[in-house]
């Protein structure tokens, strides 16, 4: 009987055992997850900051790589449990997706615009719950600046100031009659702060100096779009010789069709090339800076992750924060003559490219 009541026991202690380890893998297989797969409705169970964050699309070299940086610096690794969503360019899907943040109650939401207006009653909303929201890239315009916590992004206006600055020195410079600039401003998405910005840069400045602002035509940032504009404008007027893209993308595409057409893109205004200026500076951009197919680049710099992240870490912990924050920035020029601008009292130097400082280049 003892051998009996021993196998028994034996027996038993297997079960306990068996049972034991199968409970541990599950719990194992459960808890093993990628942090991509981690749903919003489990974020509350860790420490982890949770972020719903809106990205107007993927429109343009410079959108990807501010997308990439907000990505990166909202890491898994570094504390944050990240909700993205793609709103391909459509703001009713910005709001459905900030609704969702919402429901999800997300910690803090992060919006990239893509038009200035129609934002205060999902703002409100957001508000209402106790979220925080975090502007970044353009603006929102709403009555109630409480709507939103902060705004990271660039100085648009500036950049328009600082494009034109540099036109009228370099007119100036080459003795360049102010009647002899005929511009042709390709726009981005109407309604952006981007520009918005940067249109009212040119239309100030050619009033201002006198020159001829031939025509505006948005091509909403992309190089496609803005290749079709710059055909059916060639058409419509003969005598432009400045185009001023609101990103490097039109850029690229305004001087495909230049080249297709038989024009000479460069700096040289008096011998009959045409001028490109640029903002963004991003490497496709830079790139046609280095070749001089773009006379100016002005920068706008994506990489806002790191500055966003600690905007993110100040307004949860109870800090003091900047309600804006702009992002530093450069210009970059093909032109070896002109290394200044001035702009509102301030300096800004002017950097020609070369390909050492483009190599270095994060984006």
């Amino acid at each position: 009987m003892r051998l009996a009541k021993d196998g028994m026991e034996i027996e038993m202690k297997e079960k306990i055992t068996f049972i034991i380890v199968l409970i541990t893998v599950i719990g194992f297989l459960t808890g093993c997850g990628t942090p991509d797969e981690k749903s919003a409705d489990n974020i509350q169970t860790n420490k982890k900051i949770t972020v719903g964050f809106s990205q107007l699309g993927a429109e343009s070299d410079w959108r990807v790589a501010n997308t990439e940086s907000i990505k990166s610096s909202l890491s898994y690794d570094n504390g944050y449990v990240l909700v993205f969503d793609d709103a391909q360019q459509k703001q009713d899907k910005q709001i459905m997706a900030i609704r969702k943040f919402i429901q999800q109650e997300v910690d803090c939401i992060v919006l990239a615009p893509v038009t200035e207006e129609g934002w205060e009653t999902v703002l409100t909303e957001a508000k209402d719950a106790g979220i925080p929201v975090i502007i970044v890239d353009r603006m929102v315009n709403v009555a109630d600046h409480d709507l939103y916590t902060a705004w990271v992004g660039s100085d648009f206006g500036r950049e328009g100031k600082i494009a034109c600055e540099w036109l009228k020195k370099y007119c100036e410079v080459n003795s360049i009659p102010s009647d002899d600039i005929h511009v042709l401003d390709i726009q981005g998405t109407l309604g952006a702060t981007a520009q918005i910005g940067r249109t009212n840069g040119i239309v100030k400045a050619s009033d201002l100096y006198g020159w001829d602002l031939v025509d505006l035509v948005p091509a909403d940032y992309a190089q496609t779009k803005a290749k079709e504009v710059m055909q059916q404008m060639l058409k419509k007027h003969d005598n432009i010789n400045v185009v001023y893209c609101e990103n490097d993308n039109e850029a690229v595409g305004a001087i495909e069709a230049l080249e297709e057409a038989g024009k000479k893109v460069g700096s040289d205004i008096k011998n009959g090339e045409v001028m490109i200026i640029s903002f963004d500076a991003a490497r496709s951009g830079l790139s046609k800076v280095l070749e001089g197919k773009i006379a100016l680049d002005v920068e706008c710099n994506p990489l806002q992750g790191e500055k966003i992240n600690e905007v993110i870490r100040k307004v949860i912990s109870g800090e003091e924060f900047e309600k804006y924050t702009y992002v530093e920035e450069r210009v970059f020029s093909a032109v070896d003559h002109i290394d200044r601008v001035s702009v509102d009292g301030i300096s800004y130097s002017v950097t020609v490219l070369t390909k050492d400082i483009l190599d270095k280049r994060e984006y």
